[in-house]
């Protein structure tokens, strides 16, 4: 795997820009702006090489340059990343309600990658899977480059038991346990995620645990929201979901409800080690009041 031409900064790695071709400068003043034009200017961008480049340099499309980013404000997301386990290969933490996985779009510095990657000092740390930033639970990352597509395949291939709790409304007709299966498609630009007429391609096992409403999902598949769609499809939305079955708005700032969904443990057979792995978090889920 080649490494970036530039290292991660603060946490952060550098931006890559794929060019649509022509003087650097011109492109980036056209797309961007002044801001971001003027790093050319300033001998801030670089190509695969790690060479720098002008304002002046001719480039062919589809070629790769790199650049440090200027991160806007964000919303400080006032809750802490416990660590659960770490060694030299693996990070595990209980990632909190709100906070991105990593960054994308306007969560940028307020990700667990960023936060974990300046506090542990691990430059080279990267989630071998995702949690939505509204789900809570167990987050295992890697710490180092040469390992971390083992773990990565590993969630790939569906080698990882997950075990998920949920809070959400009982509803005494309602058949459980039992397995619900659809094709849910989460199209660009779309908030949600749908289910569609179609071969299936996700499944997850949902148990009730507790007649206050209490559940237990297995997820025998991956698919994104995937436990958020299957419980509002059954007419019991997990609490304080802002997106199923309706979205509804949440100002950036408030942290009052968080969404019901606490990934609570993670079992695997090591990669590397061939040793068997059980992560729990230590979170919990109040009932509804």
């Amino acid at each position: 795997m080649r490494s970036l031409p530039l290292p991660p900064r603060d946490g952060l790695g550098p931006a890559r820009l794929r060019v649509r071709g022509g003087p650097l400068g011109d492109e980036l003043l056209t797309r961007f702006g002044p801001a971001v034009a003027a790093k050319a200017i300033a001998g801030e961008v670089v190509d695969t090489d790690g060479a720098v480049l002008d304002a002046t340099t001719v480039l062919p499309a589809g070629v790769s340059v790199y650049f440090y980013r200027d991160l806007r404000d964000e919303v400080p997301v006032p809750f802490d990343v416990p660590v659960l386990y770490q060694d030299e290969r693996i990070v595990v933490v209980d990632k909190p309600h709100f906070l991105a996985t990593m960054p994308r779009g306007r969560h940028i510095a307020q990700t667990a990658l960023v936060r974990l990657r300046r506090r542990l000092g691990l430059s080279e740390l990267s989630p071998a899977h995702r949690l939505d930033r509204l789900t809570a639970g167990v987050l295992l990352f890697t710490a180092r480059r040469e390992i971390r597509g083992a773990y990565q395949t590993m969630f790939a291939r569906g080698a990882v038991h997950k075990t998920y709790v949920a809070r959400a409304a009982v509803n005494p007709g309602l058949p459980l346990p039992r397995v619900v299966c659809s094709r849910i498609v989460k199209r660009r630009g779309h908030l949600q995620a749908v289910e569609e007429p179609g071969e299936p391609n996700a499944a997850t096992l949902v148990e009730l645990m507790s007649p206050d409403g209490c559940y237990q999902l297995t997820p025998r598949t991956g698919r994104t929201h995937q436990l958020r769609v299957h419980m509002a499809s059954l007419g019991i939305p997990i609490y304080a979901d802002p997106l199923y079955p309706a979205v509804r708005e949440v100002a950036d700032d408030d942290f009052s409800q968080p969404l019901q969904l606490l990934a609570q443990c993670i079992e695997f057979e090591d990669p590397v080690t061939g040793y068997r792995r059980r992560f729990v978090s230590s979170r919990r889920l109040e009932p509804a009041r």
